[in-house]
């Protein structure tokens, strides 16, 4: 009886593609298959392994605990292949999609300035941004690199810092005239503090009075779900509001905004970091251009 051959590298690319694209058909349109053919080739992939690796249901498809073991293998797998034949001279180029996810306020001052280098430097590559602060997982939001502000918790995900920020609180001067200007804690008492509408690592603004750093915590009328929602805020005169140096600096220049409360800064910084799954190995080309593009011109001070 003849064995058949299994193009197992062939199973993982279209595995990889249907937890990319989120589904059969869209997978195989980037495959060039048809939807019918991607789920057979799964349902093969699965009981040659003897597990399932996606749940299905009418709407969505979700890993299962072992399908996510396999996509990080497979990946891995895959990049090691391409990695192979650009030492041997062929897929030099980066190409495809990059998912990135990052804060507003990142995407805004920082990374939007130098994406027209990006892409004039990686033609075939294209970005897929999505903005938040919340914390997403990479695995299941389908993500190759997330830019990180905070310290950064043990994980299986792989980070270059990108460097770290003052923090700063801020008032239009608008805000100012008609609230006076706080000099003290004990001020801060009849001030809106405008604060992010999620948990956060330090809840609360770190500042230092009579040698001793004491935690305020942020009481206001509005809240935000990120930074830069917050910066807007405080650029209408709704508030005070504790932002990264980086993303105020310009409006404190142009006299938009006003730093308060100076000299009671506690020195502390927010670093940043550039995260994507998967300890040591190669990565894809158009992921590695990402982060060594990122590691050079997407630096925060």
């Amino acid at each position: 009886m003849a064995r058949i051959e299994t193009n197992r590298s062939g199973e993982m690319d279209v595995f990889v593609r249907v937890v990319e694209q989120g589904g059969f058909s869209p997978a195989a349109r980037v495959a060039g298959m048809t939807p019918s053919a991607v789920s057979k080739l799964i349902a093969r992939l699965e009981a040659r392994l003897g597990t399932r690796l996606l749940n299905r249901s009418t709407r969505q498809l979700q890993l299962t605990p072992e399908g996510c073991a396999f996509y990080e293998r497979a990946t891995r797998i895959l990049a090691d292949m391409e990695d192979a034949e650009r030492v041997a001279g062929i897929g030099e180029q980066a190409v495809g999609r990059v998912r990135i996810n990052t804060s507003a306020s990142y995407f805004n001052h920082v990374l939007a300035p130098v994406l027209p280098e990006f892409l004039a430097l990686h033609p075939a590559v294209t970005l897929d941004i999505i903005q938040t602060d919340a914390v997403v997982d990479l695995l299941a939001e389908r993500t190759d690199v997330a830019v990180r502000a905070g310290p950064m918790k043990s994980s299986s995900l792989v980070a270059r810092k990108l460097g770290e920020t003052a923090l700063t609180i801020v008032a239009a001067p608008s805000y100012l005239e008609r609230y006076g200007e706080p000099r003290s804690i004990a001020d801060l008492e009849g001030h809106n503090r405008l604060g992010f509408g999620y948990a956060r690592a330090v809840d609360g603004w770190a500042l230092r009075e009579n040698g001793e750093i004491k935690l305020v915590p942020v009481t206001g009328q509005v809240q935000a779900s990120d930074g830069e929602g917050l910066r807007q805020l405080a650029l209408s005169g709704v508030g005070l509001a504790r932002l990264a140096e980086f993303t105020v600096r310009a409006d404190i220049a142009a006299g938009k905004l006003a730093p308060v409360l100076c000299d009671l800064d506690a020195g502390e910084k927010e670093a940043f970091h550039v995260v994507h799954i998967g300890q040591g190995g190669p990565l894809p080309s158009r992921v590695r251009a990402v982060l060594d593009f990122l590691a050079e011109h997407g630096k925060v001070s």
